[in-house]
């Protein structure tokens, strides 16, 4: 998935100290580094602010994904470029600087091609920032892209109470980084390195950290999450599934996620936690990419359709309210028609709760962008539009499925109206709560009445109940 957020930082400066604008292209990965990013900058001096043109230092944490993606940055780029020009002739302080995947893959090209940038971080150096602004200040270009495997979870940052409650009653946690498979449209193992694992003991005393600051919903993050391996507090190997029994033991943690997985990692320890586990919710995202053998095989996956159909199935079995999330590239080069209708085969014999589709986009240095038989921008966008419309139909289908039914939601935050709240779904969907269903931070039963493009709305939260109560 990508998207573009201004990411939340951390609170806790002064008024007079410099302020940090951080701009997120990513993942949930690139979320959680942009608040690693702000943390380190907090103990620097630093604060958060929501308007690029207030900011000090400009921060564009980046993803390499697709061409798209990157040429996005690069646009951007552009603008904060006049925005430097007029801080400068005002005789004010203005730094740029790239981080995250693209900051990795391109390193000192960046500054070539947009001389705006003074500094370039890659994703394994964030701690590292405040000695790159120092040597900034002193009138370099920095470009601080190398990192040592065993050091990846050394420093992230200690993050203070404080700072969590600011970021609310969900957080993501870190707990691996890096892939291993090399499928062949895919950056990710040129740009976050191989597999790691972060160890079980600072995973489950960051948790332990988050419950006591007001969090009840944690998501484990790592590129290949399910690949996770280590030892557990009494020296015995365990992979993901023994890393959410001993996280679902901590008091307050009520919800527990982890995104993204491979199929091929998907083993039976982890099929039968979510049998288990009343805290491990009944959502997963399993990208396949294609319904096609054939390309599947040309993209490295080591899986067939089938192969993720019957894996498909024995999750079902051992939780059947799951609700199944997925990830589609069409139009990888050799792709046919009979490909993408194998595709939408799939798609319509899983039955998706929610997906993110993509048009193949060829990344520098991976295979794929070196193969024969590129499909055409046109046929691309074509096929896009029809896979996206079943998913949608789909995703509108599961939704209206849950009308009329009790579910329990946890309340996240006050409404766009003064009589709602927003709260979330076990299935991960926003859901608009009247003001009286509870306190941020409760799990609470509510009947859902209606279905919105993008949340559900549970009765009584609806304009007309609003204007009853006023």
């Amino acid at each position: 998935m990508t998207e573009t957020t201004e990411a939340p930082v951390p609170v806790g400066a002064s008024a007079n100290t410099r302020k940090v604008f951080i701009k997120t292209y990513g993942c949930q990965m690139n979320v959680y580094d942009s608040q690693r990013m702000g943390d380190a900058l907090a103990k620097d001096g630093y604060e958060p602010t929501e308007t690029i043109e207030d900011a000090d230092l400009v921060l564009l944490n980046t993803c390499h994904i697709r061409e798209r993606a990157a040429e996005k940055v690069y646009s951007e780029l552009g603008r904060i470029r006049l925005i430097k020009a007029e801080r400068h002739s005002q005789g004010r302080e203005f730094r740029v600087g790239v981080t995250g995947c693209v900051a990795q893959a391109e390193g000192r090209e960046i500054i070539a091609r947009a001389p705006v940038v003074d500094l370039v971080v890659g994703p394994q150096t964030y701690h590292r920032l405040p000695e790159a602004l120092a040597r900034v200040a002193r009138g370099d270009k920095v470009v601080d892209t190398d990192y040592a495997v065993e050091d990846k979870f050394d420093h992230l940052p200690n993050t203070s109470d404080r700072q969590i409650r600011a970021r609310g009653v969900t957080a993501f946690l870190t707990v691996q980084e890096g892939c291993d498979k090399f499928c062949t449209f895919c950056v990710v193992p040129y740009t976050r390195g191989s597999e790691v694992s972060r160890p079980f003991a600072g995973i489950v005393e960051e948790a332990r950290r988050l419950a006591d600051s007001g969090v009840r919903e944690v998501t484990l993050l790592g590129q290949n999450v399910n690949a996770w391996a280590g030892e557990d507090a009494a020296g015995r190997p365990v992979g993901l599934a023994g890393l959410l029994r001993a996280l679902a033991e901590i008091p307050g943690i009520a919800r527990l996620r982890y995104t993204t997985s491979h199929p091929r990692d998907m083993d039976a320890e982890l099929i039968r936690a979510h049998a288990d586990l009343e805290s491990l919710m009944p959502y997963l995202h399993l990208p396949v990419q294609s319904g096609s053998d054939r390309i599947l095989k040309a993209m490295n996956r080591r899986h067939t359709a089938d192969d993720y159909l019957r894996l498909v199935e024995t999750i079902r079995a051992a939780r059947p309210d799951i609700a199944m999330s997925g990830d589609f590239i069409v139009g990888f080069p050799g792709e046919t028609e009979e490909d993408f209708d194998a595709t939408m085969r799939l798609v319509v014999e899983i039955g998706y709760a929610s997906a993110f589709s993509f048009k193949y986009s060829p990344r520098p240095g991976t295979p794929g962008a070196d193969m024969d038989d590129h499909v055409d921008e046109a046929v691309k966008s074509e096929r896009l539009q029809r896979l996206q419309a079943l998913l949608r139909v789909q995703q509108d289908r599961f939704a209206a499925s849950l009308v009329g039914q009790t579910i329990p939601v946890l309340v996240e935050k006050p409404g766009r109206y003064a009589h709602q709240l927003v709260g979330r779904s076990p299935f991960l969907q926003p859901v608009v709560l009247p003001a009286g269903a509870g306190a941020i931070g409760e799990i609470v039963d509510v009947t859902i009445e209606s279905t919105l493009p993008n949340s559900l709305m549970a009765t009584g939260a609806g304009i007309e109940a609003g204007r009853k109560v006023a």
